[in-house]
């Protein structure tokens, strides 16, 4: 079998990290893996980088100024196309292509005139939405009939003047109907049932299979050097993490956490912080944590990870705190609520993005303790986030479409 992965960035964040583990373990087990990538600094072998910044940028302004997403970088397309050729595919697995680099038409009407098997994995809702990777926070539905009159126009990748919205989801419509084997796999439970009232309905396979966590690396361990040589020793601390702090990944909540939590309590975040206007005392800014080691550590060493992001296809961090036996507090929706359970055993979760909400859950965390959430936690991340089974299902799912087996 000769699998092709397709996306916006290799072992950078969640879905680079996917995509550079599923391409390791398939080299593994003797599968012939390759990736296709704008971004590919390191590796070499079996490997394509699609385009150049020139390009890139291009894209990116032509898909401003004409409000259509993914209908640009022809000739790097092109490029791509012959390296398809070359290496012969069997199964396509497109991840991320919404971040100007790929023409989008060109490449999925060369999958269906060769009939190549096809897996969608949804780490977003943009496969299936005119535009946006996202619906949530602007309540819109339209998605399930027809775009148009987008009211998230200027987000995300954002149109200057013109709304194309409708038109693009009509053609993804057309050129996803048109490939004969074409797999989606939803990233959560909530995911794969939006995908189900989508575009995409009609699919031969729509499953689910949650992203995987690497349980070696991400375990509970002891970090009391850790703690100590960052003298919060005396601390019950409340770690949170996002690629960019910003009002809508919950920078303020945490800001107005840290007037609400007692003087023994001490939030530590982790992320790019280069955006924070105002930064506050009682909040230590750790910046981006490459170091994935490091990061596991500081998961571990928090009493309690509070994520209020009100919009999670999956929502790898929350997961990797659990396998580190780490207890959640997060917010009651899209896909948070299948990963942290609704028992309350590995933590709480919220209906209102409310500070004093998450204050009362994170105390109740304190008042019992870290321990006695700590366990089921992680249990409950070898239960659904083993990489080995996760990443079996993604080759179970390339089986079932190579030898026509629809059924699931």
């Amino acid at each position: 079998m000769r699998v092709l992965q397709i996306n916006a960035v290799y072992e950078k964040f969640s879905t680079g990290r996917n995509v550079k583990e599923m391409h390791e373990v398939m080299l593994s087990k003797g599968i012939d893996s390759f990736i296709a990538c704008p971004d590919l600094d390191k590796l070499k072998k079996n490997a394509y980088r699609i385009g150049n910044k020139v390009d890139w940028k291009l894209h990116a302004l032509l898909s401003r100024v004409s409000g259509k997403q993914g209908y640009f970088s022809y000739f790097a397309t092109k490029k791509l196309l012959n390296y398809i050729g070359q290496i012969n595919p069997d199964i396509i697995c497109l991840h991320n292509l919404h971040s100007n680099y790929i023409n989008i038409p060109l490449l999925l009407t060369y999958i269906a005139q060769n009939n190549i098997a096809t897996v969608l994995v949804l780490h977003d809702s943009w496969f299936y939405t005119g535009k946006c990777v996202y619906y949530i926070e602007c309540s819109c539905n339209r998605w399930k009939k027809h775009c148009g009159d987008c009211p998230a126009l200027k987000l995300g990748n954002p149109s200057f003047f013109f709304d194309k919205t409708e038109k693009m989801l009509a053609d993804k419509k057309k050129l996803f109907s048109s490939i004969e084997r074409l797999a989606v796999i939803g990233v959560s439970q909530w995911v794969t049932e939006d995908a189900k009232k989508s575009i995409l309905k009609d699919a031969r396979i729509i499953q689910c299979i949650y992203n995987w966590i690497d349980l070696e690396c991400f375990r509970p361990r002891d970090c009391s050097e850790l703690k100590h040589s960052m003298r919060l020793d005396d601390k019950f601390i409340v770690f949170g993490i996002a690629m960019s702090w910003n009002s809508q990944k919950g920078i303020n909540l945490f800001h107005e956490l840290a007037d609400l939590l007692p003087d023994n309590c001490k939030i530590v975040l982790a992320g790019d912080d280069s955006s924070i206007q105002i930064k506050h005392s009682n909040v230590t800014y750790l910046g981006t944590i490459k170091d994935i080691d490091l990061l596991s550590k500081l998961y571990s060493m928090a009493d309690v990870f509070v994520n209020p992001t009100i919009q999670e296809t999956f929502g790898k961090t929350t997961a990797e705190a659990m396998a580190c036996g780490t207890p959640v507090v997060a917010y009651n929706g899209t896909a948070t609520p299948e990963l942290v359970g609704l028992d309350g055993s590995c933590g709480f979760l919220v209906d209102e993005n409310d500070p004093k909400l998450y204050c009362e859950k994170i105390l109740k965390i304190q008042e019992h303790g870290q321990m006695a959430f700590g366990k089921a936690a992680r249990q409950r991340a070898e239960n659904m986030f083993s990489k080995e089974n996760n990443i079996q299902a993604y080759l179970d799912v390339y089986k079932k479409l190579l030898n026509n087996e629809w059924s699931v």
